[in-house]
């Protein structure tokens, strides 16, 4: 059997190959976007929970990686304070947009009090300066490498407000842009207003202890700790899931039409050959198993393929635009299930049509 299905398919190499092709399109589909995905929300996550505080102090969805709202008053930082087991404080309002210059995914602002803000994270300056006036913005060291900056240089935030670029940060943490918490504070018009607090607590303490005392304190408030902010970073991304539901449809989609329009052109062709297979005794179930067999063969060397071109893809993509790509042994699963699924049920149909032929009728016809 097997040395059939596989003189079958070397007949027809082209064919077999644009199959394959169709089954490996499907793989880097699954892999290649859901990699990115992941990688880019993880990323986000650990800067975002690259703190030294380990508690945040929100309100409910405060903390979902797409959420831009400043609902927090800032007059809890005192009352926070207050609560024995912190140590210190420190708002901090966010903004996200869509990335500018055509890039994929989000782009994170945050408005903060400099100074205290990188005494309690170990943040340091390492060139030019803290913003002073409304209009000027510090970057980290990988957005000026992205954006190809350099200080006193100015970009473009909140749609086409223009900031001037005052100096560099180190190491990233939480956004790679930021300005003065009163900066954003203006121009999204939310006075006393922030989107979260950092809340650092004293040497010895517990950080669940002092969450608690906190959520007793100020209830109906959100109390995050940072240790558990990098979990389930994808559901942390409103539609993320949905997202790649859809994709893992698409790439299903994908390898079943190429397959089924393979091997149904196949059968059409092979119609004499099937015919003489059934004169010789072959039962239907025999040509079934062929055109399967020949379908499955293509599934997996589709999956190969696929898996190949979605690890070098992801490479240099990773190098050529610097994002982050984390695959998931789940998702990679996924991807060989449906490619193997897809290629077998494309070819349902065509194996079922063979097996209806006609040999007598196939013979008058030739």
């Amino acid at each position: 059997m097997l040395e059939l299905v596989a003189a079958n398919l070397k007949v027809r190499p082209f064919r077999t190959l644009i199959s394959v092709v169709g089954v490996a399109l499907g793989v880097v589909l699954v892999v290649l976007f859901t990699g990115l995905a992941r990688g880019m929300t993880n990323e986000m996550a650990k800067r975002a929970a690259n703190w030294k505080a380990e508690i945040v102090f929100t309100r409910a969805g405060g903390m979902d990686l797409t959420s831009s709202t400043l609902n927090v008053s800032t007059a809890y930082v005192e009352r926070l304070n207050q609560i024995e087991g912190v140590q210190a404080t420190v708002p901090v309002g966010r903004y996200i947009t869509p990335s500018a210059k055509g890039r994929f995914g989000l782009q994170q602002l945050d408005g903060v009090e400099w100074e205290p803000f990188a005494a309690m994270n170990g943040i340091t300056l390492v060139e030019g300066r803290v913003p002073q006036a409304n209009d000027e913005v510090i970057l980290d060291q990988r957005q000026m490498t992205d954006d190809k900056l350099k200080p006193g240089d100015t970009i473009d935030l909140f749609g086409n407000k223009k900031y001037k670029v005052v100096g560099v940060f180190a190491p990233p943490s939480g956004s790679r842009i930021k300005m003065s918490l009163a900066a954003m504070q203006d121009v999204l018009e939310s006075e006393g207003k922030c989107t979260y607090i950092l809340v650092k607590i004293r040497d010895g303490a517990d950080p669940d202890t002092v969450a608690a005392r906190i959520n007793e304190a100020l209830p109906g408030n959100k109390v995050n700790l940072t240790r558990d902010l990098v979990i389930d970073a994808q559901e942390r991304v409103p539609a993320l899931n949905t997202f790649l539901k859809v994709l893992v449809g698409l790439g299903a989609f994908v390898s079943t039409i190429f397959v089924l329009l393979s091997m149904y052109t196949t059968v059409t062709e092979r119609r004499k050959e099937i015919g003489i297979l059934k004169s010789m005794g072959a039962s239907k179930g025999f040509i079934i198993q062929t055109i399967e067999g020949e379908a499955f063969l293509i599934g997996i060397l589709g999956v190969l393929l696929g898996l190949i071109v979605a690890f070098f893809a992801s490479i240099g993509i990773g190098r050529a635009f610097e994002l982050d790509f984390e695959f998931s042994s789940g998702w990679v699963g996924t991807a060989i299930v449906i490619a193997i699924a897809g290629s077998l049920f494309g070819a349902l149909y065509p194996a079922w049509r063979a097996s209806t032929i006609d040999p007598v009728e196939v013979m008058a016809n030739d």
